[in-house]
């Protein structure tokens, strides 16, 4: 019953606080009626009895405050009262709000790519069940089909295995082919993943009956609606890939993209299918490696007894195939990406960008702090009338924690807004035309819990840092006029603290973002064995116009012929796969004499590459010594290589390489040493490489190198006119070599964009920081320095007495941040050639920034503090 009156309380408020006036009013009249008949007049009853009961509208809420719905009702009112407060002050409030929404969308946005990329499993049945079986190695991802066959078939720990790999081919309808990307995938894929079609149907294991036995295509939801206009009638038609006749039975649906989160296939095809796109089989060879494993746990199977399963078949395997490997092995990693790319360098650096991002809401959190902690002394003489009138400390506390917290909530919506528009337009971003790369990540229910916490949190400090000056505040020193405010000391205060931390997490990211634009910078003019300005690609695949390994080879030559006819071509060669491209390989070379050729028996892996004569001067790589190739060099005569100088040296010592010999499956000579270069990353160390003669080893992949002083889109113009005169089925991507070096240094330019974003929003935070500091200080002591200008104070001393405190913030903060700064350029190091804060254009631009940052934040209040008229200030006084 009593809970009940309580309920009904909450919506009779008028009227129970009019019953609560009443019975006070009924005491006071009693009290009055008996200090009467004590012999008191009727004024000193009345003072008595108004002195013993107290202030009643004190009492009144004394009294209501045991009711349980008071609560709720003083929340609506704190929310109301700290509105009007906001209208009140609305450049206040939209510093406020835009300075923490900077902090919670730029954490939003990373947490975004970070739940994308890292948190958000593959959009299929039992994905949480799914893994990827990859070597033990790092870097080795991949196994060969025969293993993938034995390891499917061998293992207890698992409900099912599929392959899958992405390659290109060419599909015409008509003469021209069309360059697309595809998955060759096990007849299993779709059943394993648990994917039903969207138009038509898949493709099954039982629809497999050995080598070219299923002509067969799914397509894309997005390929379909591209090329075919979503015409369902499509189902049942032949195309050609790499001309070869396929049918196209299904179509998959929306949400399936494959099972890679970056990479989106066009069409699949069944794997049992790859020697007419690929142009050899590769399905009974175990040394040949490139297919990626995918299993399905059973229930109740952990990832440790899996892998323990596995490397017991791996090592039967080794056992029955001693000449093939004696360190086979295999480890489990989450699928979709990329293998290791996102294990490696990528995940510190991506961690590292949510800790960097963290650090920005932090800094947004101490700068809003800072400004509620002035805003909360510049009101101190009003909360010390409302404490002199009978309000509690705790009362008054709630409603500045309330109105921290709205601004932190409206913050949050604005952020969340700006962070949900990024991130729907990074998802149609594409930012290589020629490879399928989508970058889902539309903000989903995490994305928008993580919101509504960082907006909560981030509400936290600034509300709670005005308690320590509540509760130091005494009201009768706060009423009066120019009385120092708790806190305005000049010894060193929270709110110096505050802003010294926000100071040292500008300069560190400063300085990440200086270290990596330098590095940027640095990799544009870094030697990396090949000149790629003034250098034209054409790149096609053979296959893709029906040719074979040994039919290529006549073609080819007929492109650089007719390439090298183009005026104002100086070189030309060609190439199977460019270094810091999408393709090449290592493989494990061997001493000569060397009796079994095994890994545990090789000197090293290096990576391989097929050229022609001429590519190295058309790449403007350096031949150190021996001779380059030439068309005698092919496969009626003995295998020569060219090898760099880390394989010479670590192959050879210090002992000449020329006329030298090594094992790579047959017996090599070396005819030729290279200068070093970069075949994978900009940040790789030393790497061992050989380039083969393309008579000898000729794998269809082709990419013509033009290179002349001609401008490029005039040279690729000319050369797309010739190549399609010599055979104008075979699709081109034509682009010059600078462009190529996109994807290699993508990751580098994401890390400078984001540290340059950050360090730019870290930047404008200090100087709101230390811009809202020099000014709250300098008109708190605006009497002091009127006098000290009506004594004879210099100019110099009065800016010295108004900003040495400001600025010797800036100062430590900045050393510090820079100190943080050398740190984190190590991690930086695995993604930006040679990413160092050591260098010293580095730390002068830092030290130049964290400088203009000082002087825009203090230049205003410095001029204030200068123009003090002492007479008008006295006057007010």
């Amino acid at each position: 019953m009593s809970m009940l009156r309580r309920i009904s309380n909450l919506f009779s408020r008028p009227k129970l606080g009019r019953e609560i006036d009443a019975e006070l009013r009924s005491h006071i009249e009693m009290r009055m009626e008996d200090n009467i008949a004590a012999g008191m007049s009727s004024g000193e009853a009345r003072r008595d009895a108004l002195h013993r009961f107290g202030n009643p509208t004190s009492v009144n809420e004394q009294v209501t405050a045991a009711d349980a719905s008071l609560g709720l009702e003083n929340l609506g009112f704190d929310i109301r009262y700290g509105l009007r407060q906001l209208r009140r002050s609305p450049g206040f409030a939209l510093t406020a709000i835009l300075t923490l929404a900077l902090g919670v969308g730029a954490n939003l946005v990373v947490f975004g790519v970070l739940n994308a990329l890292l948190l958000r499993p593959l959009n299929v049945a039992g994905a949480e069940r799914l893994v990827q079986i990859v070597q033990k190695p790092q870097g080795y991802n991949s196994q060969s089909y025969p293993d993938y066959l034995d390891y499917r078939a061998r293992n207890t720990t698992f409900s099912d295995m599929a392959a899958y790999k992405l390659t290109m081919s060419g599909m015409s309808i008509g003469a021209a082919a069309e360059k697309c990307w595809n998955y060759e995938v096990s007849g299993n894929y779709f059943d394993m993943l648990g994917v039903q079609p969207q138009v038509g149907r898949l493709f099954h294991a039982k629809d497999e009956h050995g080598t070219n036995s299923a002509p067969l295509i799914v397509l894309s939801d997005t390929f379909w609606r591209a090329r075919f206009h979503a015409d369902p009638l499509v189902i049942g038609t032949t195309v050609d890939l790499n001309k070869h006749p396929f049918t196209i039975i299904g179509v998959a649906p929306k949400s399936f993209h494959g099972t890679e989160l970056l990479f989106w296939p066009d069409f699949w095809i069944p794997m049992v299918n790859q020697e007419q796109i690929d142009g050899f089989n590769y399905l009974d060879k175990r040394m040949f490696h490139g297919t990626n494993v995918l299993g399905a746990l059973k229930p109740g199977v952990t990832p440790q007894q899996a892998v323990d399963d596995l490397n017991s078949v791996a090592h039967r395997l080794a056992q029955e195939y001693p000449t093939y490997d004696d360190a086979l092995s295999a480890r489990l990693i989450r699928p979709g990406l990329l293998g290791d790319t996102l294990g490696g360098p990528a995940r510190p650096f991506l961690t590292g960008i949510m800790v960097l991002a963290f650090l920005v809401l932090a800094a947004a959190c101490v700068n809003l702090a800072s400004i509620f902690a002035a805003r909360t002394a510049d009101r101190a003489r009003e909360l010390a009338i409302r404490l002199s009138i009978g309000s509690t400390r705790w009362r008054i506390l709630r409603q500045l924690f309330t109105e921290a917290v709205l601004v932190s909530m409206a913050a949050g919506v604005v952020g969340t807004f700006f962070a949900a528009a990024l991130l729907a337009a990074l998802s149609r971003w594409q930012p290589f035309a020629e490879f399928p790369v989508r970058v889902t990540v539309v903000a989903d229910t995490r994305v928008y819990l993580i919101a509504v916490l960082l907006s909560v949190v981030s509400g936290v400090l600034p509300g709670l840092i005005p308690a320590r000056q509540i509760w130091r505040t005494h009201a009768m020193q706060a009423m009066k006029s120019g009385a120092p405010i708790a806190g305005l000391s000049r010894r060193l205060t929270l709110r110096d603290l505050l802003l010294g931390v926000q100071i040292a997490l500008c300069a560190l990211l400063v300085t990440a973002s200086l270290v990596s634009l330098r590095g940027m910078e640095r990799s544009l003019h870094a030697p990396i064995g090949f000149v790629p300005q003034g250098a034209v690609l054409a790149e096609a695949d053979m296959h893709m116009a029906g040719y074979s390994d040994s039919s290529a080879l006549p073609v080819q030559r007929r492109m650089i012929e007719a390439a090298e006819r183009i005026p104002g071509v100086t070189a030309v060669g060609t190439i199977d796969n460019t270094p810091l491209g999408t393709g090449g390989s290592s493989t494990p070379v061997y001493r000569e004499g060397t009796a079994e050729q095994r890994s545990s028996n090789s000197v090293m892996f290096a990576h391989y590459y097929s050229i022609s004569p001429g590519y190295l001067q058309a790449a403007a790589t350096r031949l150190l010594a021996g001779r380059d190739f030439n068309w005698h060099d092919d496969a009626t005569k003995p295998k020569v290589a060219l090898v760099n100088q880390t394989f010479a040296r670590r192959m050879f010592g210090n002992s000449p390489a020329v006329g030298r010999h090594f094992l790579q499956g047959d017996l090599i000579e070396v005819i030729g040493v290279f200068e070093d270069g970069k075949y994978e990353s900009l940040t790789e160390d030393p790497t061992p490489a050989m380039f083969f003669p393309l008579a000898q080893n000729n794998q269809g992949d082709t990419a013509v190198v033009v290179r002349s002083p001609l401008p490029e889109a005039e040279v690729a113009a000319a050369l797309n006119h010739v190549l399609a005169s010599v055979d104008s089925s075979l699709p081109f991507t034509l682009h010059s070599w600078s462009d190529e070096l996109a994807l290699a240094l993508f990751p580098a330019r994401v890390a400078t964009a984001a540290l340059g974003v950050m360090g730019l929003i870290a930047a404008l935070l200090a100087v709101t920081g230390v811009f809202g500091m020099s000014a709250y200080s300098v008109s708190k002591r605006l009497k002091e320095f009127g006098i000290r200008v009506a004594l004879g104070s210099r100019r110099t001393q009065l800016m010295r007495a108004a900003l040495v405190r400001p600025l010797l913030l800036l100062l430590s903060g900045s050393v510090l941040g820079l100190l943080l700064g050398v740190v984190a350029s190590g991690l930086l190091a695995h993604l930006i050639y040679q990413a160092t804060s050591r260098d010293p254009l580095v730390l002068a631009g830092a030290i130049i920034t964290m400088m203009l940052v000082g002087m825009v934040a203090t230049w205003i209040p410095a001029r204030r503090a200068l123009a003090v008229d002492p007479a008008q200030l006295l006057r007010e006084e």
